[in-house]
């Protein structure tokens, strides 16, 4: 499932080409991957996109008119894909297209060409959640802080007290939103922490070490583009790089790249997780 370096990714190559334009036209083309108000107004049809924000690995476009619930979060799920095209592609051969906004010129700036929005997601593990600009502060609200502002007392504080793995405490989105299984343990081994450790016996400064360490491989996956393990692209179409730096995620069996020993790999918290037994104390 893409974390935040590659819904960030898809929001930053999105920012420039939608924020300014009003969408035209909305085509559903597939109705039960929206949660909630399925009309075209509530999916931004008529609406001008005023930002994109993102908290987490959730990412909303806001609408003008917002308080009356002209906010759409797109969520990618596993699969997903929104994808922005200059011109209108041929959709007629093209499977798993849910969605499609067509977008207007903007006036003030007479940028051409307009444009078109589409939103693919194969396995359908992702969708849409048309809301209010208040209930996306309430959902939102319900998260931890974001994992680009991690500080260790926070992590402490939210997650030092659980009898859970280490790297479950990471994967709860309420402790800190926006890991995921690929970054908790990029960030875990850069901490030097074993994902299977128990949170309590993390000390403080080790939750320092992982703040910093969440954050870093979250910029450096960031400056590649995010991590494309399968389907995962930008918002222009253009795949990842990051996954090309993994330092331990998919790499069981592997070498450390820190001290040649065999990285082991077992099932943490639910998921496929390798560590450098080793290097990970």
């Amino acid at each position: 499932m893409p974390e935040l370096p590659e819904v960030e990714t898809v929001r930053r190559t999105l920012e420039p080409l939608l924020v300014g334009r009003r969408v035209s036209r909305v085509e559903l083309r597939r109705a039960d991957i929206v949660e909630g108000d399925r009309s075209a107004s509530a999916l931004l049809e008529g609406s001008t996109i005023e930002a994109i924000r993102r908290h987490g690995k959730q990412m909303a476009l806001i609408g003008s008119g917002a308080g009356a619930g002209r906010v759409l979060i797109v969520h990618l799920g596993m699969t997903g894909q929104l994808v922005h095209h200059a011109t209108r592609p041929d959709l007629s051969s093209t499977n798993h297209v849910h969605a499609v906004w067509t977008m207007e010129t903007c006036a003030a700036t007479k940028r051409e060409p307009a444009g078109v929005l589409v939103f693919r997601d194969p396995r359908r593990f992702g969708g849409l959640w048309p809301l209010s600009l208040d209930a996306l502060r309430d959902r939102w609200s319900e998260l931890g802080p974001d994992a680009l502002e991690a500080t260790g007392e926070g992590l402490r504080e939210r997650g030092g007290r659980s009898a859970r793995a280490v790297k479950g405490v990471l994967l709860d989105q309420s402790v800190v939103a926006g890991v995921g299984n690929i970054y908790a343990d990029e960030a875990l081994f850069r901490a030097g922490i074993r994902p299977t450790r128990g949170a309590r016996r993390v000390r403080r400064e080790e939750w320092d070490a992982l703040a910093l360490a969440i954050g870093g491989v979250m910029r450096a996956a960031l400056e590649a583009g995010g991590s494309t393990v399968r389907d995962y692209v930008g918002g222009t179409g253009e795949r990842g790089q990051a996954q090309l730096g993994h330092a331990v995620y998919g790499r069981m069996g592997e070498p450390c790249i820190g001290c040649g020993a065999t990285l082991k790999g077992g099932v943490v918290a639910q998921r496929t997780t390798v560590w450098c037994a080793r290097c990970q104390r």
